[in-house]
């Protein structure tokens, strides 16, 4: 599988697993009418844009051509975070590419980023009811920080994020390590 920065050929397909993953995944927690709206055109011309701008860094992974999921990362937005802070803005695979390795080589390229970018912790805000995605965090280390939610309306309804963070020191071999 190969892991590379989304060009505008990929805007589509990002949009379409943007949709398909958060119609799948969070049919429990959002809204039904919510997720029933959800426009991959809308969402294909707000990747069109975030892929012109370079904000955030998008990271497609491919197999034989084909997008099988992405991940969005940049500064943190938190209020008061550091400079050295990066956030995973969203990660999402295919629902026919879940448990497949697709969201690990996302996140393995996206963290080697990050240390080349000076980050030296990464963090995440997730649904606490998303028990796939928490399980999937955690085996990549990251960690509940215990930070206070975040709580806001979609489709009508109040729902809360939690904080996951890692570190990142110690994940990339440098060519000066390797003597």
């Amino acid at each position: 599988m190969d892991v590379v920065h989304a060009n505008s050929e990929d805007a589509r397909a990002v949009a379409e697993i943007h949709v398909e993953a958060w119609r799948a995944a969070y049919r429990s927690i959002v809204p039904t009418d919510y997720l029933d709206s959800l426009s991959i055109e809308l969402r294909e011309a707000m990747w069109n844009e975030c892929i012109a701008a370079g904000d955030p860094e998008l990271l497609v992974a491919k197999k034989a051509g084909v997008v099988q999921g992405w991940l969005s990362f940049g500064q943190c937005r938190d209020i008061g975070s550091h400079k050295s802070e990066a956030e995973v803005w969203a990660i999402y695979a295919s629902p026919t590419a879940w448990s497949t390795g697709v969201g690990r080589v996302l996140w393995l390229r996206a963290k080697e980023l990050m240390l080349e970018q000076g980050f030296k912790s990464c963090s995440l805000w997730v649904f606490p009811q998303n028990e796939r995605a928490i399980k999937f965090y955690r085996s990549v280390g990251f960690a509940h920080d215990g930070a206070a939610p975040k709580n806001f309306e979609l489709g009508g309804v109040q729902l809360e994020e939690v904080r996951f963070v890692t570190q990142l020191l110690g994940g990339l071999v440098t060519k000066d390590k390797q003597r």
